[in-house]
C-alpha cells in the first residue's frame, strides 16, 4: 500500500515536470499561436539588411504569429547604432508577414520591412527605407508588464504588437 502512494507521488511529480517544461504559447480562435522569443529565434537571422547595412539582431526582444495555415508574421528588434538619426527614429525592428495583413485597418502585403513607432504613428518602410504604410498607435497604460517587444492575442479580435506600452493591431 506504501509503495503504491509513492509510486502515485512519483507519477504526479513526472507529470507536473512535463506541464512545466512544455511551453507555453498563446493561441487565439481560428489556432492561430502567438510565438515567444524562444520560438522565433529558429525562424529568425542573426542579423538583417536595411537601406544598405547589415546589423544584428535582437532575438531576445522578438515574437510573432503562426497562423493556423501555416504562415508567420515575426518581428524583431534591431540594433540600430550604425544608422543615421533619422532612420534610427522610424527603424526600431525588422518585420516579416509571410502573408498578406491588415494593421491599424490598413493593408500591408506579404513581405519583409522595417518598422518602428514614432509619436502617436506606426511606420512601415521597405528594405530601402522608404515610407511604405503610417497608421495611428494606441498606448496602453494598463499593461502590467511592458517589453520592449511582444505580441499578444488582441480580446477583440487579431493581435497586438507592443513596443513598450505602444502597440498596434494586426489582423489577417
Amino acid at each position: 500500500m506504501r509503495f503504491q502512494g509513492m509510486m502515485k507521488m512519483v507519477a504526479a511529480g513526472v507529470v507536473a515536470a512535463a506541464v512545466m517544461a512544455t511551453p507555453v504559447s498563446m493561441t487565439a480562435q481560428g489556432g492561430d499561436t502567438v510565438l515567444k522569443p524562444a520560438d522565433t529565434q529558429k525562424l529568425l537571422p542573426a542579423s538583417v539588411f536595411y537601406r544598405g547595412q547589415s546589423a544584428p539582431t535582437q532575438l531576445r526582444n522578438s515574437g510573432g504569429v503562426k497562423f493556423a495555415d501555416g504562415f508567420y508574421v515575426l518581428a524583431t528588434l534591431v540594433d540600430t547604432s550604425g544608422y543615421s538619426t533619422d532612420l534610427q527614429t522610424k527603424y526600431q525592428a525588422y518585420f516579416i508577414a509571410e502573408a498578406p495583413i491588415k494593421i491599424g485597418g490598413q493593408s500591408l502585403a506579404a513581405g519583409v520591412y522595417g518598422v518602428g513607432f514614432v509619436g502617436d504613428k506606426f511606420l512601415v518602410t521597405d528594405v530601402g527605407g522608404h515610407d511604405v504604410l503610417s497608421v495611428s498607435s494606441g498606448d496602453d497604460s494598463e499593461l502590467k508588464r511592458p517589453t520592449p517587444l511582444q505580441v499578444v492575442v488582441d480580446p477583440a479580435g487579431g493581435f497586438k504588437l507592443y513596443a513598450g506600452r505602444k502597440y498596434v493591431n494586426i489582423r489577417r
